[in-house]
């Protein structure tokens, strides 16, 4: 069976969508590229369908490789019969595979080597048989006898070593005993002895007992993080009544054999010795894979909420990012992001000096008539929230709320931060980065390593190649659906644009920097190192607003301009043109006109019509639009004034797997655990919901929660 053919049957998905897909991915286009704008090739994939076809490909395109390395060494070695040959074709996964190739591996030197050596082969043959015949079995060992082999146990027990290890490698023996492991199979775990573990945070795990198929994945990472700072030993049992039967139905015995302890023998020690340590290694792997496979798609879902946060526009933002110590910094931005000005504010304790950082602020607020202000949630955060909220009280439209601070440190000694602010302490730029990610959230998180954002659970106990390469993903995803504005996007933002990249985007921004604005989309072609198939892959996701092309503003690629333009003028003849009503006035088009037929007058697919006129109804949409904003406060709420039973909205700020943590404008926030969540409902972080307090608790610093109906209030 052909690749293709393989994906067919492993995604469902018609053969023809999976050949034109994988053709293009072939072809180097980028995989934004053709979800947007190759839907009729693709039968209108998204994203996510796209990248398992990728995915899925590469899986079984290296499968393939190293099945037919396999082939070439069993071959190699006079060993590859018909049989086996038609097995190893079969197999669909690598562990399967490896499974046959094992008794072929070349190995270092083994106790079945050497009795085979010693002429011990067909014994083992012999006890394998269970002759039941009228001898001894000093009759059938007596044979075998010689120099290297002395008597007749030696002989027995090298037969026997042969034997283990047959039963080690036999392919079908390890795949039902594997499956037996995962299923019924037992993960352990109990505190190592005089191990520090201060904050009891393995306290879970001292004397832990799991079925190996219900255990959780956030349990497996943190069983295997207690493991790696050796405070706790953990274990996997597999028993004897699962194991048994899998190597019994390759190996019976016939207690009416001579033989028969020898080979009950030769199972328990293949069993104990070589087959189930093996398992049981491949049974943590599994786990291990599956667990963070799950903490990765959790955190680049969370990833995906965060980063699609609408922008609070139009406002000159105050960041703080508050400390005691060594004082919380001070940035002011305008609605553009310009750095305005900073300083440093001692308000809180050693230096406690809040009268004279109130009068600074007031200054600030004053002078540059700043309209929001933001503070990062980190150290002195409470103690900054409350006296700001004091000192705005004085501002009836002044808000503040609180943002998360993940990665401000790592952007402020970023190569990013030194181009942007060559001169400003490293200090301070922590506040920029602060005061702009309320502005545009994917404008100043694609600065920072996605890892450094802090959304999910366990992200350092996961494969970090597999996080980063899922994250990254995430970023391109959320940058070219948002689409990015040419004239003032950073080089961090130009480098996730499809086709791009960051050596192509310094190119643009020098070419922007030294010729000034681009006009429209196609005097990028200018731009050294812009090919034809970098301005293909790129273009539809570039915006020029204010340009000589108003369709330079919107995702409409430019292959498909002079299709666009013969659209507009059909809708101005059909319709009553209303520049204030324009949206009607294209759905009104769009449910009179036969839109498959115009699209073959066209020559152009149905879905690319439907994309073009969506973009003409909402020329330069931002998706996050329709996304609700945040929650501005100018009052501060504490655990004390919370009581059970109270409704509040509040926003998701992580989720993980056993429920999903929401502020609601207090120093902690609550846990809405995943059995409070109504079944069906698809919670995002950032999503504004409504909950209600269902139990608080003063001495451990915990509210819980449970979701009203309504969601995205």
């Amino acid at each position: 069976m052909d690749i293709i053919h393989q994906l067919v049957k492993i995604l469902g998905l018609p053969v023809e969508n999976i050949e034109n897909t994988v053709s293009l991915l072939q072809e180097n286009n980028t995989i934004p590229f053709v979800a947007r704008y190759r839907k009729e090739m693709t039968g209108g994939l998204d994203e996510e369908s796209i990248r398992r076809i990728q995915s899925e490909f590469s899986r079984l395109n290296n499968l393939e490789e190293r099945r037919q390395t396999i082939i070439k060494s069993i071959n190699s070695q006079g060993k590859l019969t018909d049989s086996l040959l038609k097995q190893i074709f079969a197999t669909t996964n690598l562990t399967e595979l490896e499974d046959l190739y094992l008794p072929y591996r070349p190995k270092k030197r083994t106790r079945a080597m050497v009795a085979r050596e010693k002429g011990l082969e067909s014994l083992a043959d012999l006890i394998i048989a269970q002759p039941v015949m009228d001898k001894s079995i000093q009759d059938f060992v007596e044979p075998y006898i010689n120099n290297d082999v002395p008597d007749h146990q030696s002989a027995i027990s090298g037969a026997c070593d042969i034997i283990a290890e047959r039963i080690s490698d036999n392919a079908t023996i390890r795949q039902g005993v594997r499956a037996k492991g995962l299923i019924f199979g037992t993960i352990s775990s109990e505190r190592v002895e005089e191990t520090d573990d201060k904050r009891k945070t393995y306290a879970l795990y001292y004397q832990f007992n799991q079925r190996a198929k219900f255990i959780q994945p956030h349990q497996t990472l943190a069983l295997n993080r207690g493991e790696r700072e050796k405070i706790l030993k953990v274990s996997v049992t597999i028993h004897e009544r699962d194991w048994l039967p899998a190597i019994k139905s390759v190996y019976p015995s016939n207690i009416r054999s001579v033989f028969y302890d020898a080979l009950n023998f030769a199972i328990s020690d293949g069993a104990q010795r070589l087959l189930l340590p093996t398992i049981e290694r491949d049974i943590r792997r599994s786990l291990t894979e599956f667990a963070e496979e799950h903490a990765i798609r959790i955190f680049a879902k969370n990833l995906h909420g965060l980063l699609m946060q609408p922008p609070l526009a139009d406002h000159v933002v105050l960041g703080i990012d508050p400390g005691f110590r060594t004082g919380s910094k001070v940035a002011v931005v305008d609605p553009t992001g310009k750095l305005l000005t900073t300083t440093t504010i001692y308000p809180h304790p050693p230096q406690n000096r809040a009268p004279e950082a109130s009068k600074l602020l007031i200054n600030l607020i004053d002078t540059y008539r700043v309209t929001l202000i933001v503070i990062g949630n980190g150290t002195a955060s409470r103690e900054t929230e409350t006296f700001i909220a004091e000192l705005i009280k004085g501002y009836p439209g002044l808000h503040y709320l609180i943002t998360s601070e993940a990665g401000a440190s790592v952007y402020s000694a970023s190569k990013q931060a030194r181009m942007e602010f060559p001169d400003l302490d490293v200090n301070l730029r922590g506040a920029v980065s602060i005061a702009r990610r309320v502005q545009d959230p994917l404008a100043e998180l694609v600065k920072i390593d996605p890892k450094s954002i802090g959304v999910g659970l366990y992200q350092h106990d996961v494969n970090q190649t597999r996080l980063s390469q899922a994250l990254d993903q995430v970023v391109e995803s959320v940058v070219n659906a948002v689409g990015v504005e040419v004239n003032t996007a950073s080089v961090a933002l130009l480098s996730y644009v499809a086709g791009i990249g960051p050596a192509l985007a310094e190119r643009i921004i020098s070419y922007r920097d030294e010729h000034g604005p681009f006009q429209d989309r196609s005097a990028l072609h200018v731009v050294p190192g812009m090919g034809p198939k970098s301005f293909e892959q790129s273009a539809g996701f570039l915006r020029i607003r204010d340009g000589e092309n108003p369709l330079d503003a919107t995702a409409i690629h430019p292959e498909s301009y002079v299709v666009a333009e013969k659209v507009l003028r059909k809708i101005k003849r059909a319709c009553f043109y209303d520049q204030e009503n324009w949206q009607n006035t294209i759905q009104k088009f769009k449910e009179t006109e036969d839109l498959e037929q115009l699209a073959a007058v066209l020559n152009t697919g149905l879905p690319t019509l439907l994309d073009i006129l969506d973009e003409l109804g909402r020329p330069g949409r931002d998706p996050r639009e329709d996304i609700p904003k945040p929650i501005l406060r100018n009052d501060i709420l504490s655990i004390n004034d919370l009581s059970q039973g109270m409704q509040l909205t509040g926003t998701i700020r992580n989720i993980v797997d056993f429920g999903a943590f929401v502020d609601l404008g207090v120093n902690i926030d609550g846990l809405l655990h995943r059995s409070k969540i109504q079944q069906g409902t698809n919670l995002t972080v950032g999503d504004v919901i409504e909950v209600k307090i269902i139990s608080i608790d003063l001495e451990r610093n915990r509210i819980g929660l449970e979701m009203k109906e309504q969601l995205n209030v």
